[in-house]
């Protein structure tokens, strides 16, 4: 059925929809921005879409806390972070806008090194050292969990090199896709096999 100027009824709703969202992402931008000056916005977050799916960007004042797989559980991260970082939390897209830049420029293989601050705060003792290591490991190589544990100083710790990796709280920007078995084989990711192997083909073919 048309309405007397023209345009469908379900065209009018769809318009509706998207001012909707439109003014709803203004508002909660504006209430981010309000927080943010009355210095009570310690947590800012925003989803964003990727070659590997929807990524939950979270960010303190520190830098990039958080980058979440939708298999994790986008509310269940951020329940997590209300417990271990700060209860004020907002979804504030701004505040991450230079990272949701250079993710774009990543997936577009124009980027090959992340510049963001970073706030390593949710990896502890060796997992934390383990982070530091696997920003060594170049874009488009791999470098396997034992060459990582010798580059931690603990030959030996190759199971713990794979539980840091499994629990890295900054998976892409912090690279543990690049560490692979040792056979050859790319082994487990937080994002599934087929994201990593995504990310070391998307690496490959630059």
């Amino acid at each position: 059925m048309t309405n007397p100027d023209g345009h469908d009824g379900r065209g009018l709703t769809a318009l509706t929809d998207q001012d909707e969202e439109v003014r709803l992402a203004a508002l909660r931008e504006r209430l981010a921005d309000q927080a943010d000056r009355a210095g009570i916005l310690d947590v800012a977050y925003r989803t964003v879409d990727s070659p590997v799916g929807a990524l939950l960007l979270v960010s303190t004042e520190q830098g990039l806390v958080r980058v979440a797989y939708a298999c994790e559980g986008h509310e269940s991260v951020l329940s997590m972070i209300a417990e271990q970082v700060s209860p004020r939390i907002l979804c504030a897209p701004g505040r991450l806008d230079v990272v949701a830049h250079e993710l774009d420029e990543y997936f577009a293989g124009r980027l090959r090194e992340f510049d963001v601050q970073l706030d390593l705060r949710l990896a502890r003792g060796f997992r934390r050292e383990v982070l530091g290591h696997l920003r060594e490991v170049g874009y488009g190589s791999t470098a396997s969990y034992a060459v990582v544990a010798s580059a931690s100083g603990k030959p030996t710790a190759v199971r713990a090199v794979g539980t840091a990796c499994a629990k890295n709280p900054l998976p892409i920007v912090v690279p543990c896709h690049r560490v692979v078995r040792s056979d050859g084989q790319v082994g487990q990711y937080v994002g599934g096999v087929a994201a990593k192997r995504t990310l070391l083909a998307l690496e490959a073919a630059a």
